[in-house]
């Protein structure tokens, strides 16, 4: 059992510096911008942005509502809809320090992770991924480096939404349920947004982005010959994308916690 569980530690410890190295090689093959290669590069990127981005708009201001209305009912039972102080700055902690940013994560990880990996897979299958290789194109450059930047893009801007669409779920049904002022709920809030709190929430948001997307491309990319490997692969990469962005947003939160206290 000792054994397994050391077994387990290293390959673990194996499989995050592999995706490190994915990420750092991604930001070194940054394509200069008078390249040729640019704009194929760019269109990459820009589509899966649009896939990860706009086309996840709906679900993500859905949930981020319905998030916001159970919320602000549980606070409001415990607190009482007189304390908006304390309900701003719960609303901060939840949402914008932890809720915004990991939801946010797996929204994209059951949406474009598993669509990520899945394509790597058959390119790979295929041929296709030779085939760009032998046109003298870096396959780390046009196949991982765009779809890195654009889900991590994607990541950011989603969180975004879903924090400001869960606040705003929050102030409706405070507003007709409680009759809570906008102006006292505001206030509430801004009296504990801070400039730290802001910072967290992006930081998770790019770091979890950066890592999703490169165990999906990592695990899209170990497909060998068969079909049935995809499946597989898609599987692993949603696991271990969902493994990763819990640990880190622990090491995030007790990093900051540090930080506030030192």
């Amino acid at each position: 059992m000792i054994g397994n569980l050391g077994q387990w530690a290293l390959n673990s410890v194996n499989s995050l510096a592999c995706l490190v190295k994915i990420i750092i090689g991604s930001f070194r093959s940054f394509p200069n911008p008078l390249h040729p290669s640019r704009r194929p590069i760019a269109l990459v990127y820009l589509k899966q942005v649009y896939f990860t981005g706009f086309e996840s708009l709906t679900v993500i201001i859905i949930i981020s509502l319905t998030i916001g209305t159970v919320l602000i009912t549980q606070i409001i039972s415990l607190v009482g809809a007189g304390n908006e102080s304390l309900i701003g700055r719960v609303l901060v902690w939840v949402v914008i320090r932890e809720l915004g940013p990991l939801l946010t994560a797996i929204i994209v990880i059951a949406r474009s992770g598993t669509a990520i990996a899945t394509e790597l897979g058959y390119m790979k299958i295929n041929g296709e991924i030779d085939c760009i290789e032998a046109l003298g194109i870096p396959a780390e450059q046009y196949l991982i480096m765009p779809r890195i930047f654009g889900v991590t893009t994607a990541v950011i801007v989603l969180t975004i939404y879903f924090e400001i669409f869960s606040i705003l779920g929050g102030f409706l049904v405070a507003s007709i349920g409680w009759h809570v002022s906008f102006e006292k709920f505001s206030q509430g809030i801004l009296s504990s947004l801070t400039v730290m709190e802001l910072s967290e929430s992006i930081v998770k948001s790019l770091v979890f982005g950066l890592f999703l997307t490169a165990a999906s491309c990592w695990h899209g990319l170990e497909v060998g010959k068969s079909s049935t490997q995809i499946p597989q692969a898609a599987t692993k990469g949603v696991m271990q994308s969902l493994f990763l962005i819990f640990i880190l947003d622990g090491v995030i939160t007790f990093a900051s916690l540090a930080f506030r206290n030192g």
